[in-house]
C-alpha cells in the first residue's frame, strides 16, 4: 500500500541566537515531547507562500513577512509521508508576545511558545539542532534538503535521552 503525502509549509522565527518554537498538543491533549516550528499543512491548490501565511496568523495572531526558503524536509509518518517547506520569517520581534487565546487555532493546537537555543533544546525536526540557523538565514547557502525518508521519527539517542 502506497503512503499518502502531506505537504507542509512551516516557519523559521530566529532571533539574538534563539528559535520560536512551540509544544504542540497530542490527540489526548497531552503535550509533545518536543519543541515545534509554526505551521501546517498546505490546502489543495494553495501555494506554499499563502499556506504559511495563513498557517502564521491562525497559530500565532501575527501576519508574517515571508522570507526565502530555507530547508526541505522529507520523512515517513507511521501512517504518511510528509514533505515539509520551512521559510524564513523576517518579522521575529513582531512574534516577542503571543496570546494563544487570541489565535483561531493557537490555543487547541499548542501548549507553549518560546524562544529556546536550538542546540540545547529537543526540536524536530532534528536538522534545526545540527544545522547553523542563522548562517543560511544570512548566507548564500542553497536551499538545505534534510531526507529522513525510511528513519524512525525519533532516533534511538532522541528516545534514550528524552523518554520518547
Amino acid at each position: 500500500m502506497t503512503k499518502q503525502r502531506r505537504v507542509a509549509a512551516r516557519g523559521i522565527i530566529f532571533r539574538d541566537g534563539k528559535l520560536l518554537v512551540a509544544k504542540h498538543k497530542e490527540d489526548d491533549g497531552t503535550e509533545a515531547p518536543h519543541w515545534g516550528t509554526f505551521g501546517g499543512g498546505v490546502d489543495p491548490e494553495e501555494s506554499l507562500h499563502d499556506a504559511i501565511y495563513r498557517e502564521m496568523i491562525e497559530e500565532t495572531g501575527i501576519a508574517p513577512k515571508v522570507g526565502r526558503l530555507l530547508f526541505i524536509q522529507q520523512y515517513s509518518g507511521a501512517e504518511m509521508e510528509h514533505l515539509q517547506f520551512f521559510f524564513h520569517i523576517e518579522n521575529a520581534e513582531d512574534y516577542e508576545a503571543i496570546d494563544l487565546t487570541a489565535t483561531t487555532h493557537g490555543i487547541e493546537e499548542l501548549s507553549r511558545i518560546e524562544f529556546v537555543d536550538p542546540k540545547t533544546s529537543f526540536i524536530k525536526p532534528s536538522l534545526l539542532q545540527e544545522i547553523d540557523i542563522e548562517a543560511h538565514i544570512n548566507g548564500t547557502q542553497p536551499v538545505y534538503l534534510h531526507d529522513e525518508l525510511g528513519q524512525p521519527f525519533y532516533s534511538a539517542k532522541e528516545q534514550e535521552t528524552y523518554g520518547v
